[in-house]
């Protein structure tokens, strides 16, 4: 991929990689958290947040896989737009080392635990799995979210649980749910 050229794997998640042939300041490992800080305000301006930042090496240039999200999920296309808004915001900084990188920009898969509140409501009318403080494992259907908790809907049953009373979630794929079912959002998200 040289020269910048951006191109879509056949995976369902949107995903872009941009080969970086320039070279920055000389130096050790790479710390994630100074990346992030220069990633994470180009992340906001473009209405999404950033789920991870993750740096490893592949021959003799570095991958840097950044995770991407949004209420609204996050198409190819708009991965493309951050990816380019990215590679332009590194470019002014000196993070990546001495060596050539490559810039992975993608969406959380389904597999993403839930952890954070807006992991729990960007997957409204999904069903999930998770543990309980007071019931153990159970599995349930999200039927709302907010700062403070999650509604489910476990056997026809409606029940409330606050964060701090779940471990995190799992998102239980589903073949063959007719799309009037798949929540508020409508995209299955």
């Amino acid at each position: 991929m040289p020269g910048g050229q951006r191109h879509a794997p056949k995976s369902a998640q949107p995903r872009l990689s941009e080969q970086k042939p320039r070279q920055a300041h000389a130096g050790g490992p790479l710390d994630e958290d100074k990346i992030a800080d220069v990633i994470r305000p180009v992340v906001a301006a473009a209405g999404m947040d950033l789920e991870a930042v993750r740096v490893s090496a592949a021959g003799r240039r570095r991958l840097l896989r950044v995770v991407v999200d949004s209420d609204q999920g996050v198409s190819l296309d708009d991965a493309a737009a951050i990816s380019r808004q990215l590679s332009a915001a590194l470019d002014t900084v000196a993070v990546m080392g001495d060596f050539p990188y490559t810039l992975e920009v993608s969406s959380p898969g389904v597999d993403r635990p839930l952890t954070d509140p807006r992991h729990w409501r960007r997957a409204v009318g999904r069903l999930v799995q998770v543990t309980a403080a007071d019931s153990g494992p159970i599995s349930g259907r999200i039927v709302a979210a907010d700062s403070d908790g999650v509604t489910l809907e476990i056997e026809g049953a409606r029940r409330r649980f606050g964060y701090a009373a779940l471990g995190a979630g799992a998102v239980q794929v589903e073949f063959g749910r007719p799309q009037t079912e798949l929540g508020a959002t409508g995209d299955g998200h």
